[in-house]
């Protein structure tokens, strides 16, 4: 289940919560008790780890070598 991350507006207090994401949102704070909580907008805790995950998102720096010279060639042709 995702974690989401609340602030509430009457006291500012920031809290987070475990649901699904059919649930509806949080509006009553846990610290103040009123119903001024409210979802924040936070980055993703999705992180590529391991062998094969390339920041480029292809596969080891010798394929894309290759790539890198075709590129060139079909560029000098264009300008004829």
């Amino acid at each position: 289940m995702p974690t989401y991350s609340y602030k509430c507006d009457a006291c500012g207090r920031g809290f987070e919560r475990e649901q699904r994401i059919s649930e509806d949102p949080v509006k009553k704070c846990p610290s103040c008790g009123k119903p001024k909580a409210r979802r924040m907008i936070t980055g993703g805790n999705f992180i590529l780890k391991g062998g094969g995950w390339y920041s480029d998102g292809y596969g080891s720096s010798g394929s894309s070598d290759s790539s890198d010279t075709s590129d060139t060639s079909s560029s000098s042709s264009d300008d004829d």
